[in-house]
């Protein structure tokens, strides 16, 4: 407060430099007038008035269960968002590898509309990743072979303006053209490749679950339950699971940016889904700030059912993810970190995961 006040009182700002507020403990809100107190109340009340002419706008434009929910969450204990790691975060676990000079190639996928490629390429070449650029067009025109790549990583954003549906587009400029499609399932199929796909990405694979071996129980993503496009910094929870990407990670809660709109997990059946948690095909749950598991808004940002926001296969070679952890790889891309976070970021154990898991 001195330093300010000081820097203000040297440009000539200190007559009308004013304290007009603290911080206090507890949930007490109190404003004086001359020493007098002309309001007093508890801060959960005092927001929920403020807070409501937006609620009842939100309940007219939005879901309306999912405006209740946001507006009720302001009467809760809320101790904010907080992290819990099982890993530490000065483990590089693929210095050992990178330390060899071999980078194995990794496929940047995108398609018209797509966004994102750019972090989730800086993402695997800090793991030790050697990242190419690669446009539909290019597998579609034969100047580009799946077959070189060790990995592919399809970005999110929104393919052909996802007005056919989320990923769609995207999914069937693979599964109707016989040379892609085959392309596609030939590397699903490779023991020693893996694939990642976020956002956009996660549900163009999704789309394509009839040709990943072990993703026949997936579901497809369909709009939002808010049935609005959520852009929120979001507490997952990482589940055990194959999928090498998150090995060490289990029971971690963690930050990560979340932005779509059609993010909802729509399962064919019960049966689908009770296929995928009993082959701990489920690898991230939304949670709210205590750690639960959640179902209310806006902890559950599209409301899947259960949270369920990362799924993987059962071998855990394929794995997707409505989140966007390639976007808070480093920590000063994150909105909120705690402040004994280094330069990279917990989520940066991903993608080095991945450079061991490929030797």
């Amino acid at each position: 407060l001195q330093r300010v006040l000081t820097c203000l009182a040297g440009q000539g700002l200190e007559p009308m430099s004013h304290v007009i507020g603290a911080p206090c403990v507890g949930e007490a809100v109190e404003i004086r007038v001359a020493g007098e107190s002309v309001l007093r109340g508890n801060r959960r009340e005092l927001q929920r008035v403020w807070a409501e002419t937006s609620y009842r706008l939100q309940a007219l434009r939005d879901n309306p269960d999912c405006a209740r929910e946001e507006y009720d969450r302001l009467l809760e204990q809320d101790p904010g968002l907080s992290v819990k790691l099982s890993f530490a975060l000065d483990d590089d676990v693929a210095a050992p590898y990178i330390a060899r000079g071999a980078r194995p190639v990794i496929a940047i996928l995108r398609e018209q509309g797509v966004n994102g490629q750019v972090e989730m390429a800086a993402a695997f070449m800090r793991a030790g990743f050697e990242a190419r650029d690669v446009h539909m067009t290019d597998i579609l025109e034969g100047r580009v072979r799946l077959a070189e790549f060790a990995a592919i990583a399809a970005c999110g954003g929104f393919s052909y303006g996802d007005v056919l549906g989320a990923g769609q587009g995207w999914a069937k400029s693979i599964l109707y053209n016989s040379r892609t499609r085959d392309a596609f399932a030939s590397f699903f199929a490779r023991p020693d490749s893996l694939t990642l796909g976020v956002c956009n990405g996660c549900q163009m694979l999704a789309a394509l679950r009839e040709l990943i071996p072990g993703a026949e129980s997936w579901p497809r993503f369909v709009r939002n339950r808010s049935e609005q496009f959520e852009a929120r910094l979001s507490l997952v929870k990482v589940l055990p699971s194959a999928s090498p990407f998150f090995a060490g990670m289990e029971g971690s809660i963690l930050p990560v940016a979340t932005s779509h709109g059609e993010g909802r997990a729509e399962f064919a059946s019960p049966a689908s889904l009770a296929a995928c948690q009993a082959s701990r095909q489920i690898a991230l749950r939304y949670v709210d700030n205590l750690g639960a598991v959640s179902d209310i808004h806006p902890a559950n940002p599209n409301g899947s059912p259960g949270g369920i926001t990362g799924l993987t296969t059962p071998d855990g070679r394929v794995t997707v993810t409505m989140p966007h952890p390639e976007r808070v790889h480093r920590t000063v891309q994150n909105s909120w970190h705690p402040e004994d976070w280094p330069e990279e970021g917990p989520w940066m154990r991903m993608f080095r995961n991945a450079r061991v898991a490929l030797g």
